[in-house]
Parts: C-alpha cells; sequence; structure tokens
C-alpha cells in the first residue's frame, strides 16, 4: 500500500514529497538504476523500511527519514541524519556520502 501511495504522490504533488531519500533512491515507478547498482553491489546487508514497517519491527520511532546502522548487539546508530539526507539532491551524493559514513 505504501508504494501505491508514494507512487500517486509522486505524480500528483512531486513538489511536497516528503522522503528525499525515496525521491532520490526511486524514481516514480521504478528504482533509480546508479542507486541500484550500488545497492545490489553493497558488501553491507542493507535493508529498507517505510516509517510503519521500522516503528513495527524496531518499536521506536525517528525523525524520518533516516539512514541507522547496527551493531552485533542489534543497537541501531544514527549515520546520516535527515538533516543531512535534506541536502542531497541524486543518487550519486547519497552514495559518496554512504561511502564517507561507513568507513
Amino acid at each position: 500500500m505504501n508504494t501505491v501511495l508514494d507512487i500517486g504522490h509522486k505524480i500528483v504533488s512531486p513538489d511536497t514529497y516528503e522522503c528525499n531519500l525515496c525521491g532520490i533512491t526511486y524514481g516514480i515507478l521504478k528504482e533509480n538504476q546508479e542507486w541500484k547498482a550500488y545497492r545490489e553491489s553493497s558488501r553491507n546487508e542493507l535493508e529498507f523500511l517505510h516509517k510503519d514497517e521500522f516503528e513495527k519491527k524496531y518499536q521506536q520511532t525517528r525523525d524520518y527519514p533516516i539512514v541507522l546502522a547496527s551493531d552485533t548487539d542489534n543497537k541501531l546508530s544514527e549515520l546520516i541524519s535527515k538533516e543531512e539526507l535534506n541536502k542531497l539532491e541524486s543518487a550519486e551524493q547519497l552514495i559518496k556520502k554512504l561511502q564517507e559514513t561507513i568507513q
């Protein structure tokens, strides 16, 4: 259901689309190809959750969108904040930021 609502929002009112992370990683109907190539080649395990999915799984709320890392004890720590994500304009910038942050 989230996907259908996201697509509709991107088509009807793209200027008010709230999730910059989704806007960078996905077009209207499919995943950004540069992002997809990075995601598929990453040696890190990546998990993507909508707000409701995250809150159900982890029983907590955050300031979304956000990029988190989990340690061996499954403790979550912030890698990239909402403010940082909202400054990014492209998949290339996101990938560069992730690479810098992970190292």
